[in-house]
């Protein structure tokens, strides 16, 4: 029997949980296959199999366990047991399917829809009997498709419906009341991401400060190139990557912003690692772009949607996730108008952005509709003063509602022409 134990996400992570086998005990098994998901405080990893044989489950899912236990046994000795008899099942498959579509052919002579009905007992929950279930599974067909094909509902399907639990409720428009709870233990991340939220509350000296962004010519710029940058890079052009963009450049205009403490001294970094918030089935998690001033639009929008995707897929790595020294925040795309987020530790700041709406602005004293964001800037004040901090997101705010800012500097492309 060949051990699986469960690896080391990392250096300071001395304990795990198995938050899903993918495979049930006894099954076979191929090498490299992933069979299970390991869950730390940090990020989310796979077990493989390191050979091909017979699962045996030793270390049950949701429970906690340290690094380096046995979580499985394989059996190299042990063989496939699903070939044949999957054969064989397919093939009887085949011979009923090939009946019922006879059968379904002949049933419009019959018509007998109180033979049908008599499966379908409800108005709005509908409950199917597991012969009913059994069937559906076999045709391919689902709920809706059953219901659709009901021709007449008769005396005897008015008399089950109410013979129904409830049902007298559902008739009359009355919402039957419930207070039932369900319990779900806390994950690994989802308890270490509460502790480093009360711990940014406690330990640092967070405030937060506010400014408003016109995406006038964001917007139309996406607009006219969208097209032809999704030709060239296989990907769309997003907002995130004018914000990262921008967010490294006032980084060098404010270093203060960019700054961490360890222990009596604060560091500045002299590159901008900006780490990107995404909300994943697991919780919330912040992948980093690292040295995110050397990329452009393009390269920062693939980054950004690589670390993403696996996010999502929880196979991100503990370095995807370490480090950075800024984080961007969108709310918006959830439809948040206004927030105000809390840091990342240890970093110093951290910007959010909010939902585009269209907004009456005065313009050259005249009222227009634009399109307007929020943003937000949160930062530990016990490193970055108000000047600065307003000074930054003031920063932002110019290089967005000035996109060319953001290739050229402060300079128009008139001015640097002229050389002024």
């Amino acid at each position: 029997m060949i051990e699986i134990k469960i690896p080391s996400p990392g250096e300071s992570v001395t304990e795990v949980e198995i938050s899903n086998w993918l495979v049930d005990s006894g099954d076979y098994v191929e090498k490299d296959q992933e069979i299970a998901e390991i869950e730390s405080d940090k990020a989310t990893l796979p077990l493989i199999a390191s050979e091909s044989g017979t699962l045996e489950i030793i270390v049950p899912a949701g429970e906690a366990v340290k690094v380096g236990t046995v979580a499985c046994k394989i059996d190299p000795s042990g063989e496939p047991k699903e070939t044949k008899p999957s054969q064989k099942e397919e093939e009887k498959k085949e011979k009923s399917s090939t009946k019922d579509q006879a059968s379904r052919k002949e049933e419009p002579k019959e018509k007998s829809p109180e033979k049908k009905n008599t499966e379908k007992t409800g108005y709005e929950d509908v409950k199917v009997s597991p012969v009913a279930k059994k069937m559906m599974q076999e045709e391919g067909v689902d709920l809706e498709a059953i219901l659709k094909g009901l021709k007449r509902i008769g005396k005897q399907e008015v008399e089950q419906a109410l013979a129904q639990p409830g049902a007298s409720n559902v008739f009359s428009g009355t919402k039957e009341v419930t207070r039932n709870e369900e319990r779900k233990k806390m994950s690994q991340l989802r308890k270490k991401l509460s502790q480093r939220l009360v711990s940014v509350k406690n330990e640092t000296a967070m405030l937060t400060t506010f400014n408003e962004v016109d995406m006038t010519e964001i917007i139309a710029l996406r607009k006219k190139y969208q097209s032809r940058f999704l030709e060239k890079h296989g990907i769309k052009l997003g907002f995130m990557s004018f914000f990262t963009r921008a967010v490294t450049l006032a980084l060098k205009a404010f270093p203060a912003v960019n700054s961490q403490i360890d222990g009596e001294e604060i560091i500045y970094p002299d590159y901008s690692d900006i780490g990107i918030a995404v909300q994943t089935p697991k919780g919330l998690m912040v992948p980093v772009v690292r040295n995110a001033e050397t990329m452009n639009l393009a390269e920062l929008e693939l980054k950004i949607k690589e670390l993403a995707d696996k996010g999502r897929a929880g196979r991100i790595s503990i370095d995807d996730l370490t480090g950075g020294t800024f984080t961007i925040t969108n709310g918006g795309v959830f439809g948040s108008l206004l927030s105000t987020p809390i840091l990342n530790p240890p970093q110093s700041g951290i910007l959010g952005m909010h939902n585009i709406q269209d907004r009456p602005v005065a313009v050259n004293g005249k009222v227009e509709i634009r399109p307007m964001m929020y943003i937000a800037l949160s930062y530990d004040h016990r490193t970055i003063d108000g000047k600065e901090s307003v000074g930054f997101l003031v920063k932002v705010k110019e290089l967005l509602e000035a996109p060319y800012k953001l290739l050229l500097g402060e300079k128009s492309a008139e001015e640097m022409l002229l050389d002024l």
